[in-house]
């Protein structure tokens, strides 16, 4: 049984549309959302995280977790205030598991910081350990290689492939969105989104 299903969904934001008559289904695993610049990932994302409501159309079964990337107002919260907020709202915060992918992404060092004073890298790490702790039936993510180093892009490809395996089993399901699916993961679905 697939987790969401987006069926015939029309989706307009700022008197654009977006989609028109999308019909998806997020099955249990590691799913690739894959489509050039402006065809709707991160929309898709939010849509799924019911941060967006369709116009038409229906969005049936679980709401999945989407933690946004720090935006401006968040500058001068530390990692650890970060991850306060997102445990907050988060469906079944993993601690255990926050504190592992601080550890194996080198974060550790930068917890007191603001997030003004860390590279891009190191945001978007903040908000990728929010978004993979969250315990959520269905976890999303999006671009997450952007501005990290390789060894951190090896732990998460660890990490992808372990999910994907456990998802099967568990019924959750990690959707990730980028240009191209990562042809070092087994991707058990790939939604490709075209305009």
């Amino acid at each position: 049984m697939p987790l969401i299903t987006l069926e015939n969904v029309r989706l307009i934001i700022d008197q654009t549309v977006v989609f028109e008559g999308l019909n998806a289904q997020i099955q249990p695993g590691l799913i690739a959302v894959t489509g050039d610049e402006r065809v709707g990932k991160t929309s898709l994302l939010m849509l799924l995280a019911g941060q967006h409501v369709p116009h038409a159309g229906s969005h049936i079964g679980s709401t999945a977790f989407f933690w946004p990337y720090a935006a401006e107002e968040s500058d001068k919260q530390t990692p650890i205030e970060r991850w306060a907020q997102a445990a907050r709202v988060a469906p079944g915060w993993n601690q255990s598991l926050c504190e592992s992918l601080c550890s194996a992404l080198s974060m550790t060092e930068h917890l007191h910081k603001g997030l003004f004073m860390l590279s891009t890298g190191s945001r978007r790490k903040v908000d990728l350990i929010a978004n993979l702790a969250s315990g959520a039936q269905v976890i999303c993510i999006d671009q997450p290689y952007v501005g990290l180093d390789a060894p951190s892009i090896g732990v998460l490809r660890e990490f992808f492939e372990e999910a994907s395996d456990a998802g099967k089993n568990s019924q959750r399901a990690w959707v990730v969105a980028d240009y191209e699916a990562d042809p070092h993961l087994t991707w058990d679905q790939t939604i490709q989104l075209t305009s």
